[in-house]
């Protein structure tokens, strides 16, 4: 069973999920010859002040 973990900034909405969904998931049917209904995706939300690029976190104006 596939499970794909997607982990992004919060504010997609949830048709874009959706969409996002039936992508990954006709992705990993046609090229890791599985099923739709054995893949799994998994949205997490991470807030900007938890996320840190370069050394600084995303949320910082500085």
């Amino acid at each position: 069973m596939p499970i794909i973990t997607v982990e992004m900034w919060p504010g997609r909405t949830r048709e874009q999920k959706a969409e996002l969904a039936k992508a990954f998931t006709e992705a990993m049917v046609k090229i890791g010859k599985t099923t739709p209904e054995a893949t799994h995706v998994i949205f997490v939300d991470v807030p900007k002040g938890d996320w840190a690029i370069a050394g600084k976190l995303s949320d910082d104006t500085k």
